[in-house]
C-alpha cells in the first residue's frame, strides 16, 4: 500500500438534497437509509500508517579472499560466528587470526633494520589497536611498529602456538569491521588457500526492504519503524542504509520479446517504473527476535499524523447534491423536523475514521450513519 493511498468504503450518495433542506418527506423519509446508527463527533489523533514487505536475514554476504599460502587445514562450520582474536581457518596448521579494522593487510610488519626507519603507517596503528584490545599491553597504540610491539607480539604468538618471530605477515591475520557470521565456504580442507575460500554476513540479524525507486521518502535515515514478526509479535528498527542504485525488480520487463510495439514500449517504461532500492533496517533488541533467523516480515511506518482533530468514521460521510462531502445530523426527530446536512471539509482518512472540518461542526455533535 502506497503512503496516502485511502479508500473510502463506505459514502452515502444523497440526491436531490440541498444543504440541510428537506421536510421529511419523500427521499428523506425512513426508506432513504436514515434508520442506521448514530455517532458523536470526537476529538482525537489520527495517524496513517503504511505498510512495505521486507525480508530478516543477516545481511548481504561478503567473500573472504586469503592472503595466506599452503594448504587449507581446517575451516569453521556454516553460522559460526568468529570475533577478534579468533582463528578464522587454518593454513598449513597455523591460525589466520580475525582482527577489526577498515585496512586490508598489505603488508608484513616488523622492527625496521634500520632503528631510524622504523615501521611506519596506519595500518601499524590498526594492528596496535587490536593487540591491546586483546589484552597485550607493553607499547603504546601509535603509528611505529617499535621492539616494544614486536615483543609484544612475541607473547600473542606464544598463545596461539605460534613461532615467537615478532613479526607479523600478510596472511597471519585478516581484517573485517567487526565480529562475522560464516555463511558458507567455497573451499575445502586440503585444497590450497588461495582466492575467496568463504564467505561471510554480519552476526546481526537486519532486515530489507526492496523499496521502489520513486518512493523512498520515507526511508530516512535514522527514522524508527516497527518491525511485524510472523507470529505476531513487533520490534523496533530503524533506518541504516539506503542504496545509491535503482535495480530492475524482479519480474520487470517481462513479456519486453514478442507481442506488438505497444508491448514492448510497456515493458520498457515497466522496468524503469518498477525498480528499487535496498533499504537496510537494523534491529538493536536482537533478543526480541528469539530464534528467527530468516522469514519474511512487514514494515510499518507513520506516513502522517493529525493531532487534535475531529474525527468521525469514513462510514458516517455522505455526499451532497451541490458537491462535496456532509454529515446528517441526528439532533432531531428526522420525521417532524426533516433532517439536516452540514458540509464538511475532510483531511487525513485512517484506521476506518476521518478527520472533519467546518463552520458547523462541533466536538460532541451526534451524526448518523446511512445503512
Amino acid at each position: 500500500m502506497g503512503a496516502g493511498a485511502v479508500l473510502v468504503t463506505a459514502v452515502a450518495v444523497v440526491g436531490a438534497l440541498g444543504l440541510g433542506g428537506g421536510d421529511g418527506s419523500g427521499s428523506g423519509g425512513s426508506g432513504s437509509g436514515r434508520d442506521g446508527g448514530t455517532v458523536r463527533v470526537t476529538r482525537a489523533t489520527l495517524v496513517d500508517e503504511t505498510e512495505v514487505d521486507g525480508t530478516l536475514d543477516h545481511g548481504a554476504e561478503v567473500p573472504f579472499q586469503v592472503r595466506a599460502e599452503g594448504t587449507i587445514t581446517w575451516l569453521p562450520t556454516p553460522e559460526k560466528t568468529v570475533a577478534r582474536g579468533e582463528t578464522l581457518l587454518r593454513v598449513d596448521e597455523r591460525p589466520v587470526v580475525l582482527l577489526y579494522g577498515d585496512l586490508p593487510m598489505y603488508r608484513e610488519l616488523a622492527v625496521g633494520r634500520d632503528a631510524d626507519r622504523p615501521f611506519r603507517g596506519l595500518d601499524v596503528r590498526q594492528f596496535e589497536s587490536n593487540l591491546a584490545a586483546l589484552g597485550y599491553s607493553g607499547f603504546t597504540v601509535d603509528d611505529t611498529y617499535s621492539q616494544l610491539t614486536a615483543d609484544a607480539v612475541k607473547r600473542w604468538q606464544r598463545d596461539l602456538g605460534r613461532p615467537r618471530t615478532g613479526k607479523v605477515g600478510i596472511g597471519d591475520v585478516a581484517y573485517v569491521p567487526g565480529p562475522i557470521r560464516v555463511a558458507r565456504t567455497s573451499a575445502r580442507v586440503g585444497g590450497q588457500a588461495t582466492g575467496d575460500v568463504l564467505s561471510y554476513t554480519s552476526t546481526s540479524r537486519m532486515v530489507t526492504v526492496e523499496a521502489s525507486a520513486g518512493d523512498t521518502g520515507w526511508a530516512e535515515r535514522g527514522r524508527q519503524l516497527t518491525v511485524e514478526l510472523p507470529d505476531g509479535h513487533s520490534v523496533k528498527g530503524r533506518v541504516a542504509e539506503i542504496g545509491q542504485d535503482a535495480s530492475p525488480s524482479q519480474g520487470a520487463g517481462a513479456g519486453a520479446e514478442g507481442g506488438d510495439g505497444g508491448g514492448d514500449a510497456g515493458g520498457g517504461g515497466g522496468s524503469a517504473k518498477n525498480a528499487t532500492v535496498p533499504v537496510l533496517i537494523r534491529i538493536s533488541d536482537q533478543k526480541a527476535l528469539g530464534k528467527l533467523d530468516s522469514s519474511p516480515v512487514t514494515i510499518r511506518y507513520v506516513g502522517r499524523k493529525r493531532e487534535n482533530v475531529l474525527t468521525v468514521p469514513v462510514a458516517a460521510l455522505v455526499a451532497l447534491a451541490e458537491g462535496g462531502h456532509g454529515l446528517e445530523l441526528a439532533d432531531g426527530d428526522g420525521e417532524k423536523k426533516g433532517s439536516r446536512f452540514v458540509a464538511v471539509e475532510t483531511g487525513l482518512f485512517a484506521n476506518g475514521k476521518v478527520e472533519v472540518s467546518g463552520s458547523a461542526v462541533r466536538e460532541g455533535m451526534k451524526v448518523r450513519i446511512p445503512e
